[in-house]
């Protein structure tokens, strides 16, 4: 490498290294998301938390003030495993909310932090920019989030992506989990993209 020149490495997503984290997917939120970016959402959350649950992969989530914003929507909850509790939150990055750290395993066994969720440039993108300023590498995954306006979405997405935050998507996530097509959980795992 000559001085001067950045030297880039692409990092994959690996199931013992990597938490889940789904942010604020609630029934108020989602009324005012465009549909055909919501049903995509919906449906890629929804395999990433059953192949994170298939991979013991830690799941975290998140909900927006929801005395005013209403709970997690039932698509997405369905998928969780009993007794799941979410973090609630007034700051719109999920890194201020009072509990939340201790939630995290930590950077040092798991520094994968993969974003699903709502809204992309405002709490999915301020908590990147948490998580990464904690020392986590932060994989954003795109066609798991959403923003009442397309252009808001992809100005998130295109801050997040100068700002070193991997921008990725569900089966990139999910294939790089697995590994190998030799994986135990590969056939029931890939019949989520079937």
């Amino acid at each position: 490498m000559t001085q001067g020149t950045q030297e880039f490495r692409l990092e994959l997503c690996q199931a013992p290294k990597s938490q889940l984290l789904v942010i604020d997917v609630q029934d108020r939120l989602c009324a005012a998301m465009p549909h055909d970016c919501l049903e995509l959402a919906f449906s890629n959350i929804h395999r990433l938390i059953l192949s994170a649950r298939e991979l013991e992969i830690p799941l975290i989530g998140t909900e927006q003030y929801p005395k005013g914003l209403g709970p997690t929507r039932e698509t997405i909850t369905t998928s969780l495993p009993e007794g799941f509790s979410f973090c609630n939150k007034t700051s719109f990055s999920s890194c201020g909310a009072s509990g939340f750290e201790g939630r995290l395993q930590g950077k040092e066994s798991r520094p994968q932090i993969i974003l699903a969720g709502l809204e992309a440039h405002i709490c999915v993108l301020q908590t990147a920019a948490g998580l990464q300023h904690w020392g986590y590498h932060v994989f954003v995954v795109s066609d798991a989030i959403c923003s009442r306006s397309p252009q808001n979405r992809e100005n998130a997405i295109s801050r997040m992506r100068q700002c070193g935050i991997t921008v990725t998507n569900t089966e990139s996530v999910v294939f790089e989990w697995l590994g190998n097509s030799e994986h135990p959980k590969f056939r029931e795992i890939s019949r989520l993209f079937r």
